[in-house]
């Protein structure tokens, strides 16, 4: 169905990415795996999000990433959302590789174990997760689908949602760094309620 002629709407040429000719908004986190030598490694990924209600997690990357072999080989995975102030923390994470296959950048990072995969986190995020491969979907263009349900999260303690505090003044004192693609970011402190129809259910 074409939409009428209207002349605040353009149709977009499909022979480029749509996600490049319009701005859109999303979570930014770091993905860390372990290398075949047995050192961390992280990459920053912004096409990430929770798969339904229940405890898992996707993202998008390319067999040709270390990531993707790195999972395909351990079948694990962490996940640190960063603060903020970690913006340029995060942007080194996606520094390319030197010839010998090594990112100096990440050996200067501060990170911490995680309990129940094998990885490490990056210290001072603000949400981690422990994945274990659920599977991978290939075959979006170049790119897969990783597929991982959580079992094991911890969170910043003032980052949790609380009774006691109004979700609003807790955005406001602890806010979110977001990713506007393509090649932009945000910081999200401002927000309010979403109006929900009446009787709303999940």
């Amino acid at each position: 169905m074409t939409p009428k002629n209207d002349l605040t709407v353009t149709r977009l040429n499909l022979e480029f990415p749509v996600w490049d000719q319009i701005f859109t908004v999303h979570p930014l986190v770091i993905v860390g795996t372990v290398e075949p030598d047995a050192s961390p490694d992280f990459a920053p990924k912004h096409m990430a999000f929770p798969l339904g209600w229940k405890n898992y997690f996707g993202f998008v990357c390319t067999p040709n990433h270390s990531t993707y072999q790195n999972i395909k080989r351990t079948g694990e995975f962490t996940v640190t959302y960063p603060k903020p102030d970690q913006l340029v923390l995060t942007s080194l994470t996606a520094a390319p590789r030197c010839d010998d296959d090594t990112k100096p950048e990440l050996k200067s990072m501060d990170t911490f174990s995680a309990t129940e995969v094998d990885g490490e986190f990056i210290k001072n995020g603000y949400l981690f997760l422990e994945c274990k491969l659920e599977r991978f979907v290939d075959g979006f263009g170049e790119n897969s689908l990783i597929l991982g349900e959580v079992v094991a999260a911890h969170a910043e303690n003032n980052f949790i949602r609380k009774p006691s505090q109004p979700d609003g003044e807790k955005l406001r004192r602890n806010p979110q760094l977001v990713y506007v693609s393509p090649g932009r970011y945000a910081t999200i402190e401002d927000t309010r309620a979403f109006p929900f129809p009446k009787d709303f259910k999940k």
